[in-house]
């Protein structure tokens, strides 16, 4: 057939955008003309008014022309082959010469790419949907792909075809992933996706799978190089890889990256390219400062938690969001590192700065819900595609967010791949997973008729717990050695147990319950915590249930619920001492450890998101005195293996007494699992220091007085036992040996058997 019978219907479903394979009528085909096989090329040039074909090995061109609409341009060659043509385009005065998008007509997706991904087991499927720089029949360029499977039309927006969704329609495969090539774009393009509804509403998306973001409030995404950072950290990760953690000190040092500190001036960054970094203002509560950069916060924040002796950052949701006041929980771009502080490889330099550092890096990561802003997920393809439709299932209504559906298995797959994405793209080292009991329940802060049951009328979703499991699984299957760890405040039951017993297979969970009763009790009087000892012993009866994180987080320190020190009563020394009474006791106590920013220094006023941490404090003694004595806490949880090694089985733990209520006094034994090695943990918890205050501890000697709460060096009373202490034959607490102890007021004494010191006095 000629080409001139191509049918106007054809022509116009590609004019008026409204074809689902433009790759049927665009581009070249081979077609027979007066008896000869001959190629039909066609291409829609909507700004064009002439254009050409053009040969570049036979250097022929070959005018194109418009026959059935003004910018629908074709014409005929008569060749065996035509590959890799171009076109010469004259649009207005100007003129350009580009490859033809629909000369690449071989998708990169493959069946059992599309397979795995409908079925929810593509688990980098991160790496074929999205932008991925590419090479097609030896021409250079973006591969695009997006999932939109109710969408009418898909369309590439960008700076490369200033953002007009005729030029560059996409193709739907048949499990609705729509795709197209586009030869000479590179790294740096902005691009959104333009989709259309069938009644023809259309909607500008940012890349679900886009590797970088605009800063905001733009919205675009940015072809992205991920391949590009050389990392220097593969000794960290070979030793990750061959340690348990839960048998190792976890000290994490939890951190809102916009607001630990900013630069004074809105002066760009300096690049190590010597280019300047786009400046990405805050709050106008600081007038002209402006956020740090990965790369600036690599050079102050990691000495800083290094010299605190930390072993992690965590760091509240790094993913990109648009709104600063969500402190990162509303996510939009959830493969892409926020641009407030620098680009992908920024952020690579700065985990690989940790590791060099001898820190890891856990993140937030935010899979229970989502916000409703035009450019993210919500109502993607102008259908209820990540979520619920059912507002009963999903939608927070609470936050605004909405819930994503994980009973659709493409969803799934987009979460799954997201949570191994950050450890293997920028070898995090663990995720905190927010806000684990609204997923689990499906009643969660709904009232009743508001919420929906399972299929077997209970409240839990039994979608999300699977979701759950299968994330750690897959997880724990290519990184071993990571953390996953569960913000839960609920019963669920084996939360931190493996996914082959039932459990979710997290490997920590947040002991929420431990939280709110140290702060319940730390906030009273010191003369009523004798009716309330069970605050502090509770929390060992359910100990072994799971395997807990003790955290003190940013959501006890914001919402008029005062900063830490503010919880405690007394006059400024009482409160002082209270803290390093707490954090002593939290330190000795079974479990990893979580505190946030400022806690270390005791800042009296809340967090705020919109500024700097109270870094003048620090001028002050006392609060130079609570930042030494975390250096020295820390240091004496990394040296010491009775307090870490064995947090959750039963031979590490055992109480002395825990009885003495009157006196607000507990004491506990903890021990190695390598050794016989073993420390003697005494808690007075008021403001009343005792003299001759006798434990029962099971071996004869000299006990060293390790640390002191109460030490002259930390602002404290000084009180203490000189050192350490010898053991009287005196029996009690149902051990043969007693110690006669001085216990400070509002302190924690941590004592270990000397065995050299004794074994020399008895052989003397």
């Amino acid at each position: 057939m000629s080409m001139t019978t191509i049918a106007p219907e054809q022509v116009n479903s590609i004019v008026w955008n409204q074809h689902s394979d433009p790759f049927e009528i665009l581009g070249s085909h081979p077609i027979e003309q007066n008896g000869q096989n001959v190629w039909a090329v066609r291409a829609y040039l909507p700004n064009a008014s002439e254009a050409w074909v053009v040969l570049p090995e036979e250097r022929q061109e070959y005018p194109m022309h418009t026959v059935h609409h003004p910018h629908f341009f074709e014409c005929t060659i008569e060749t065996a082959e035509l590959a890799n043509y171009q076109l010469r385009i004259k649009e207005g005065e100007h003129e350009r010469v580009t490859y033809d998008p629909y000369a690449f007509r071989s998708p990169r997706l493959t069946d059992f790419d599309l397979h795995l991904f409908t079925e929810g087991n593509h688990h980098r499927i991160y790496e074929k949907l999205g932008s991925h720089l590419a090479e097609v029949d030896g021409v250079k360029g973006v591969y695009f792909a997006v999932w939109a499977p109710n969408a009418r039309n898909v369309s590439l927006l960008g700076d490369f075809n200033l953002w007009d969704g005729r030029k560059h329609q996409m193709r739907k495969g048949s499990t609705g992933v729509w795709e197209l090539f586009i030869p000479e774009l590179e790294v740096g393009a902005h691009y959104k996706y333009e989709i259309k509804n069938f009644e023809g509403h259309i909607y500008e998306k940012s890349d679900p799978y886009g590797f970088q973001q605009e800063p905001r409030p733009k919205t675009a995404s940015i072809v992205t190089d991920l391949s590009a950072y050389a990392w220097s950290d593969e000794e960290w990760l070979e030793k990750r890889r061959h340690t348990d953690p839960l048998t190792q000190p976890v000290s994490v040092y939890e951190v809102h990256l916009g607001s630990w500190l900013h630069a004074a001036s809105a002066e760009p960054a300096k690049l190590p390219n010597g280019e300047t970094e786009p400046v990405v203002v805050v709050s106008e509560l600081k007038p002209g400062a402006r956020f740090l950069t990965y790369r600036e916060l690599a050079d102050r924040l990691i000495p800083y938690v290094k010299d605190l002796g930390y072993t992690h950052v965590e760091l509240l949701p790094i993913a990109e969001h648009p709104f600063d006041g969500s402190w990162g929980y509303q996510v939009t771009g959830y493969y892409a590192p926020t641009s407030r502080f620098g680009s992908a490889e920024d952020f690579m330099y700065f985990v690989d700065q940790c590791h060099q550092n001898d820190i890891g890096v856990i993140v937030d990561w935010v899979p229970g819900h989502f916000p409703k802003d035009g450019h993210g997920l919500a109502f993607f393809d102008g259908s209820h595609l990540y979520e619920h439709a059912d507002s009963r299932k999903g939608e927070h209504k609470e936050w605004g967010t909405l819930v994503f559906n994980y009973s659709r298995h493409e969803v799934r797959n987009f979460l799954v791949a997201n949570a191994l994405f950050w450890f293997d793209k920028y070898h995090i080292d663990g995720i905190r997973v927010d806000a684990v009991a609204s997923m689990l329940y499906n009643d969660y802060c709904r009232e009743p008729g508001e919420w929906l049951p399972n299929q077997y009328g209970g409240r839990e979703n039994l979608e999300a717990a699977d979701f759950l499991r299968q994330v750690n699984h897959i997880i724990f299957s290519y990184f071993p050695g990571v953390l996953s760890i569960a913000e839960e405040s609920t019963s669920w039951p084996m939360v931190s147990w493996p996914t082959y017993t039932g459990g979710l297979g997290f490997n920590l969970k947040w002991n929420m319950g431990w939280m709110h009763d140290m702060l319940d009790y730390f906030s009273m009087d010191p003369w009523f915590r004798q009716f309330h000892q069970n605050n502090i012993t509770f929390s060992m009866w359910y100990n072994h249930s799971e395997n807990f994180m003790l955290a003190l987080s940013h959501d006890e320190v914001v919402h008029g619920k005062s900063n830490i020190i503010g919880k405690m009563p007394g006059d400024t020394w009482q409160k002082l001492a209270n803290v390093r009474c707490l954090f002593t006791y939290m330190f000795a106590h079974p479990g990893k450890k979580t505190m946030f920013m400022s806690m270390e220094f005791a800042q009296w006023s809340e967090w705020n998101v919109w500024a700097d941490l109270e870094w003048h404090l620090l001028q002050h003694e006392p609060h130079q005195q609570l930042k030494q004595f975390f250096q020295e806490l820390n240091h004496l949880y990394r040296s010491e293996p009775t307090l870490y090694t064995q947090d959750f089985a039963e031979p590490g733990f055992e109480w002395i007494d825990c009885s003495d209520n009157r006196h607000s006094v507990v004491s506990f034994i903890r021990r190695d699992k390598d050794s016989n090695d073993f420390v003697v943990v005494v808690c007075n918890f008021t403001p009343q220091p005792h003299s001759h205050y006798r434990i029962g501890v099971p071996e004869h000697g000299f006990y060293t007085e390790l640390f002191n709460s109460d030490a002259r060096q930390y602002g404290g009373s000084n009180m203490g036992n000189l050192g350490g202490k010898w053991t009287d034959h005196w029996s009690l607490h149902s051990r043969p040996y007693s110690l006669d102890l001085c216990l400070p007021p509002l302190g924690v004494l941590i004592l270990k058997l000397d065995k050299k010191k004794t074994a020399e006095a008895l052989e003397g």
